[in-house]
């Protein structure tokens, strides 16, 4: 695979080959059950990508030292969930096939199934840490057993007990607090035992999933359900920084919803996520 896309994230603008990881977008939102357009978060983001830098004073690494490739966006058949995940799953299959590292931008967070699927194939002991307001653990929504609101619970069906670890979650029915608490770990509304999980995790292989609502609606409203009461970015920052303890062989970000924020502000903080989770893979 040769990079000719036009646009590309800012920074991730080498060769396929040469690159460790491959970055690739998920326009998909076609079980959002309130508001729909995270369809269109990764081609925005690539766009106002280049309004941060390349270095982060955060991590002090700097994306120009490192190899990262921007494979564009997959094409997916509209209104097809199961098209769209299996598109994901094979996508991910080869770049994990090349020895590479698979990191999805999406799109609503259904698309993290195909990566997460793929990822478990390669790597059995896999653990998720998963960052969101929402617990995603319905065992079905409105009789559709593939939504964005039962990712997680359709990810469990093949990882099994004591490999999901939820952080921030405030948002779910009951049945969902109920049944976590005898199959993931959950923290409710914070990331205050982050640290240690990410220390009971240093030597197994690790898959990331953030969808962005973790975050406070004040600071990112950008979002098809925005749910009060969440992170700051500082909050978030110094829980990425932990990222880097870890064996990540695989990770997304979803549910930016740009055109609900017109400021452009969500779209700038999920850029900002983006080029800090990398840094902490490279």
């Amino acid at each position: 695979m040769k990079n000719k896309n036009i646009s590309t994230f800012i920074g991730f603008d080498n060769e396929y080959h040469e690159s460790k990881i491959i970055v690739f977008g998920a326009p998909f939102d076609g079980t959002t059950s309130f508001r729909p357009g995270t369809r269109f978060a990764p081609e925005v983001m690539r766009r106002e990508s280049y309004g941060l830098e390349t270095y982060s004073p955060y991590l002090e690494k700097d994306l120009e030292n490192y190899n990262v490739f921007d494979g564009g966006d997959l094409e997916f058949s509209f209104g097809n969930p199961k098209s769209t995940l299996d598109s994901i799953y094979k996508y991910t299959q080869k770049i994990l096939k090349d020895d590479k590292v698979p990191f999805m931008v999406g799109g609503e967070h259904l698309v993290s199934y195909g990566t997460i699927k793929a990822v478990y194939e390669k790597y059995p002991d896999l653990h998720v840490i998963h960052l969101d307001a929402h617990a995603d653990l319905r065992d079905d929504y409105m009789g559709e057993k593939f939504s964005h609101a039962s990712v997680i619970r359709r990810c469990w069906d093949f990882l099994g007990d004591g490999k999901i670890y939820q952080f921030g979650i405030r948002s779910g029915n009951k049945e969902e607090f109920l049944w976590a608490k005898d199959h993931t770990y959950m923290e409710k509304f914070g990331i205050d035992t982050l640290v240690e999980t990410i220390e009971k995790l240093n030597d197994v292989p690790v898959y990331i999933t953030i969808d962005l609502d973790i975050l406070d609606p004040s600071i990112f409203s950008g979002t098809g359900t925005p749910e009060p009461g969440g992170l700051t970015f500082t909050e978030i920052i110094k829980g990425i920084k932990e990222f880097e303890k870890l064996n990540i062989v695989g990770g997304d970000i979803v549910e930016l919803s740009p055109n609900y924020d017109i400021s452009g502000v969500s779209t700038a903080t999920a850029c900002k996520v983006l080029r800090e989770v990398i840094l902490t893979m490279v």
